[in-house]
């Protein structure tokens, strides 16, 4: 319902420009539909999945106020999510800014990205998914005591200081020091993330496994589907590379090329959620805290037995 309102607002939008609408007299639309968006989210009264709507407030509560809350499954696989909506956040920002410096009544689109203060809000909004998910290991660690909730804080810190170079670079593009930085720190924490990723996400790269470099419990049956996973998961973490090589082509506009980059990351990061969830699954069983198989259907027991 939502993605054909999205699709309809846009069918609308053309129509009215093709009627001899004005740009200026349209720029309201967009800003109109994020609205009813929000007021939906928000909505108190029971309509559109009250329960659903609450409790996902309440997971996004508990990651902004991270490490306040203890964490549960579902507020580090959100907060998850969030990391590969880094572009999807700056756009809301840019959104934000857009609509409430009045900028869509003199179409003036570049008035946001001149501010200093946009751009200084564009490293927090980097920083923010990697920060909460990284306060969510300190509050794992101290409730758990592992030691390996530290280590993939690490992890999180390593992404924080990537993402900070990228800001930079593309603050300044021209600047030589700025080119290194991404690389390194972008290399780094792409290592650090691919080892997270297959060992301890996805529990593969076992070695004395009865599957070459997998695990012994799976659950497709097809084990070319997992090295496929694992050799595409590669080349998406390497996305990060058009930051710095600059390989847009010819006539393509930059911002099409930042949707394209983040339309493959949210494909990564779906490859991810379910290797993720099948090893958790498989995980929660062999220490008993689930099963893999409810056998159907029930057989009734007599009221004499």
């Amino acid at each position: 319902m939502a993605m054909t309102t999205v699709v309809g607002t846009m069918l609308l939008h053309l129509t009215l420009l093709t009627k001899g609408y004005s740009y200026a007299q349209l720029q309201h639309i967009p800003g109109l539909l994020i609205l009813v968006f929000l007021l939906m989210l928000l909505c108190p009264f029971n309509v559109i999945y009250r329960s659903t709507r609450y409790r996902f407030l309440c997971t996004i509560r508990n990651i902004i106020f991270s490490p306040l809350y203890k964490v549960v499954m579902q507020d580090f696989f959100v907060a998850d999510q969030l990391c590969s909506q880094v572009p999807m956040l700056r756009n809301l920002e840019y959104v934000a800014c857009y609509y409430i410096s009045g900028s869509y009544k003199t179409l003036d689109y570049g008035y946001c990205t001149r501010k200093n203060y946009y751009k200084d809000l564009a490293y927090a909004v980097s920083f923010l998914p990697y920060y909460w998910r990284a306060m969510q290991c300190a509050r794992r660690w101290f409730d758990e005591g592992e030691r390996s909730h530290l280590v993939n804080l690490g992890k999180y810190v390593s992404a924080m200081l990537a993402a900070g170079a990228k800001v930079a670079y593309e603050k300044d593009g021209s600047s030589n020091v700025g080119w290194l930085c991404v690389v390194i720190f972008s290399t780094a924490a792409t290592v650090y993330q691919l080892y997270w990723d297959f060992v301890r996400d996805w529990g593969l790269l076992q070695f004395n496994s009865n599957n070459p470099l997998l695990r012994n419990e799976l659950m497709l049956r097809n084990k070319a589907i997992y090295y496929f996973s694992m050799g595409l998961n590669v080349i998406l973490r390497l996305a990060w590379l058009q930051t710095v090589v600059h390989s847009t082509l010819q006539g393509v506009d930059s911002r099409v090329t930042t949707l394209f980059l983040a339309a493959l990351e949210v494909i990564r990061r779906g490859l991810w959620n379910f290797f993720r969830l099948e090893h958790e699954q498989l995980n929660n069983a062999g220490k008993f805290r689930a099963v893999n198989i409810v056998p159907l259907p029930f057989h009734e027991v007599d009221e004499e037995d």
